[in-house]
Order: structure tokens, then C-alpha cells, then sequence
């Protein structure tokens, strides 16, 4: 995992063709784990209502961190079981138009564009490696807010099997320009303007997963734990900061990073 940084939030408004607009919980047991992401981050959840599916929407500090929705009555378009993962939905200008182009890219269908309210318009598909990606085409809701701040998301990453097979589906479906930092890992876009990154699997497992800033990993890692979590790997050091991997109650993963400064 590495961290190279984010644009200001100034920046991330009307976001480019692949940049990380938007990340939700997927769960089986909502209210099961809103305690915990309650206690360990701070946030706060907002219940839209049966006509949005009881879905909820995740805030820090009044700003939009992203959102949560009970998946024990959603199956995907495969008749999957539902999974407990947190997803990463990609900007994209035309919804309708890049899940086309994705599937013609070899993609599977996970849920078909649709609308989510007057918030914006949203599709769902697994790469050709088998992570699961999200489309993000905003109207009302331009997506997460930036900021840095602990308990906000500071950074986004493709782990794949396939990091060459991963690097051309990306660039032409969602525009991404790589560059590559050594063999296994590569930014979407010049370290300095990165927003996402891309490293080889080291198992046989593809994925998106989200970062989150603590304000002191070791303190985060023992308040999983107390919380029902799983610290999945110890931190790790880093350049960017100490970062290591958790699970939430129900077993989805996620990383926590004490950030530096820079």
C-alpha cells in the first residue's frame, strides 16, 4: 500500500473521469456495525428512508465521508451472496455509456445503471481480474469530502492479479494514466497529482480497498480490536505514515494510516 496524496477539496469538485468520487459499506448487519465505525472513526449516520432503501449516508464533521446499505435483501445480477466490503466508485461523465464500454472490455455485470435519486446515477461491474468497481456520474451529490482529516478517506488502491491487464481496462474505460512508481505498482497520474493506485495481488485476489487517517494507528488497532474488529496485518512503516489492515465486525477490510503531515 502507499499513500502519495490527494488534491485539495477545492480540487476534487467536478471530479476527472476516474478519480475515486465515492466509497459505501456493503454489509449484512448495518446496525450491527455502526457502532463501531461510531467509535473508532467518529462518524455519524443518516437513515434516507424506505424510499431510498434505508440506505445511509456517512459523515464526518458534516462532511461526506460516503455511505452504508444493508445487503441482506440484494443479491447482484449473478445471484451472488452478498459481501461485506467497502466498494470505490470511479467518476465517469456517462454511466450508460462506460458500462458498455466496460463489458465490451471483458467486465461482468454487477448492477445495471440506475439512478440514485436526484444524488446521481451509479453502475456496477468486476474487472476482468474480478475486483469490483463502481461508476460514479454525479448530479446532485459530487461525492466524498477531501480533507485529510482522521477518520476521512485519504487514499484509494487496485490490488489485482493482472497489473498489466488492470492498467489497459482502466485507461480505456476509465482514462486513467498510468505511471508506473517500480513493477508492481503504478499511480493514475503523476505521483505529486495521484489520486488512486494500482499494485499486484499477492495472493490470488483482486480488489479495491480505502484508506482512512487515524490520528494514532497503534491506539486504532487496539480500539478495533475492542470494538469486535480484526487487526488483519500489524502497521507497517512507511514514507507516507504507519498503516496497517483491520475488518470490521462483519469481516470487511479496510486500511487505517496515520498520516504525516506532508
Amino acid at each position: 500500500m502507499v499513500v502519495i496524496g490527494q488534491p485539495p477539496l477545492e480540487d476534487m469538485m467536478n471530479r476527472a473521469t476516474g478519480t475515486p468520487a465515492w466509497l459505501d459499506l456493503g454489509t449484512t448487519d448495518l446496525e450491527g456495525v455502526k457502532p463501531f465505525y461510531q467509535e473508532l472513526f467518529g462518524w455519524q449516520f443518516e437513515d434516507c428512508g424506505p424510499a431510498m432503501s434505508h440506505y445511509n449516508m456517512i459523515t464526518k464533521d458534516g462532511g461526506l465521508v460516503g455511505g452504508a446499505m444493508d445487503m441482506t435483501q440484494c443479491n447482484d445480477e449473478n445471484d451472488a451472496e452478498p459481501r461485506n466490503a467497502w466498494d470505490v466508485f470511479l467518476a465517469v461523465d456517462d454511466v450508460d455509456g462506460k458500462l458498455q464500454l466496460a463489458l465490451d472490455n471483458a467486465a461482468n455485470l454487477v448492477a445495471p445503471a440506475m439512478d440514485a435519486g436526484p444524488a446521481g446515477r451509479f453502475a456496477i461491474v468486476a474487472d476482468p481480474a474480478g475486483a469490483v468497481v463502481a461508476m460514479w456520474q454525479a448530479k446532485d451529490t459530487e461525492g466524498y469530502a477531501f480533507t485529510g482529516r482522521p477518520g476521512t478517506p485519504i487514499w484509494f488502491e487496485l490490488v489485482t492479479t493482472d497489473l498489466a491487464g488492470a492498467i489497459a481496462f482502466y485507461t480505456t474505460v476509465f482514462d486513467f494514466s498510468t505511471a508506473p512508481m517500480d513493477d508492481d505498482y503504478a499511480t493514475n497520474g503523476p505521483v505529486e497529482e495521484a489520486t488512486s493506485g494500482m499494485m499486484r495481488s499477492e495472493d490470488d485476489t483482486s480488489h479495491w480497498q480505502v484508506t482512512f487517517a487515524v490520528a494514532d494507528i497503534e491506539a486504532a488497532l487496539v480500539r478495533t480490536i475492542e470494538l469486535g474488529g480484526q487487526v488483519v496485518t500489524p502497521s507497517v512503516d512507511s514514507p507516507w505514515g504507519p498503516y496497517a489492515t483491520i475488518a470490521d465486525p462483519t469481516g470487511a477490510r479496510l486500511l487505517v494510516m496515520q498520516a504525516s503531515p506532508a
